[in-house]
């Protein structure tokens, strides 16, 4: 059976997908760019500031599936820049202490002309 997640706490979609889909007790969430729940605005203008609020929507989701970031067992990270992957680090590194299995890749172009997308796998 497929739970779908739904907050408000973290951006709605833009396009036809959902926030994050359970299965079998593992957690697929949907890319999280750095944009405000609210507003869908676009947080930020800097790397620091876009990576800091795509954890916190990645945050909003797992809390509302009672999960930590510490249940995340992988991330995929997208950049527009890979000159941003220090900085990008340097966020990433304060949400994710349990030190996932990661893939950062460099891309032409991000949805909004954003800095940063980072999509997870959780287990329960």
């Amino acid at each position: 059976m497929l739970k779908v997640t739904t907050t408000k706490n973290a951006p709605a979609a833009i396009g036809p997908y959902s926030q994050a889909i359970e299965a079998n007790g593992f957690l697929f969430a949907s890319g999280q760019i750095p944009l405000c729940p609210e507003t869908g605005e676009v947080v930020g203008a800097t790397i620091t500031e876009q990576a800091e609020q795509s954890c916190k929507n990645i945050g909003a989701i797992l809390n509302a599936n009672d999960l930590t970031f510490e249940n995340v067992i992988k991330t995929t990270c997208f950049l527009a820049e890979m000159t941003d992957f220090a900085a990008f680090n340097e966020v990433y590194a304060k949400y994710f202490v349990g030190k996932p299995a990661r893939s950062c890749v460099a891309v032409k172009a991000l949805p909004k002309g954003v800095l940063c997308e980072i999509e997870i796998i959780a287990v329960r």
